[in-house]
């Protein structure tokens, strides 16, 4: 086995693992998993999103994506338009599609949202230069496969939650806290490439 995976082991991963939909949400969402190759491994990339008061997610570390508008011919589109948008990077001319990942019901302040998001896997294909809108995104943090998948930046957090402190699972990094529906998202990604045998 392989103490890091390459492309093609997620590729595969994502392929022979099942992709659960949450059949019954009204309104739906998209997101985008990109990894590139770097001269350090594979590489992720989050985006720290910029701060407007009543978001929720408000300044937290995510994926680039967004709501389904009317007009995205479905949520890979939305993956795709919500991308280009936010970071300036274009996935339909620079990135390969490797897959979809299980649908989460997203969770705002500690209770459920009536909203599906759909995380979608995508691979860099060429150097692009990306120029994020400041108005939506804070800052791009491109962070190794092999770091993500180790045990050096997972951490908890303290969340209080009706009165309960509770303690959550999370990576952390130069100041940045990776939590919630990105942390499961990842963490969705890592057990299939562990049960594929691309993990130690």
């Amino acid at each position: 086995m392989r103490a890091t995976p390459g492309i093609d082991d997620v590729a595969r991963a994502i392929a022979e693992g099942a992709q659960a939909r949450a059949e019954d949400a009204g309104t739906r969402a998209a997101v985008a998993l990109i990894l590139r190759d770097s001269g350090a491994g594979i590489q992720l990339l989050f985006i720290q999103r910029a701060e407007h008061p009543g978001d929720p997610w408000s300044g937290q570390m995510g994926f680039p994506g967004g709501r389904a508008e009317p007009s995205d011919d479905g949520v890979l589109a939305t993956a795709i338009r919500e991308t280009r948008e936010e970071t300036g990077i274009d996935l339909s001319r620079s990135a390969r599609l490797l897959g979809r990942l299980n649908e989460v019901r997203a969770v705002a302040r500690g209770r459920p949202v009536d909203l599906a998001i759909s995380p979608f896997v995508f691979h860099l294909g060429e150097a692009v230069t990306a120029r994020p809108d400041p108005r939506e995104v804070r800052a791009l943090v491109w962070i190794g496969l092999d770091r993500l998948l180790g045990t050096t930046l997972r951490s908890t957090l303290a969340y209080d939650h009706e009165g309960t402190r509770l303690q959550l699972p999370c990576f952390r990094l130069n100041g940045h806290v990776i939590w919630g529906l990105s942390y499961r998202m990842f963490e969705d990604l890592e057990q299939r490439l562990r049960r594929g045998g691309s993990v130690e």
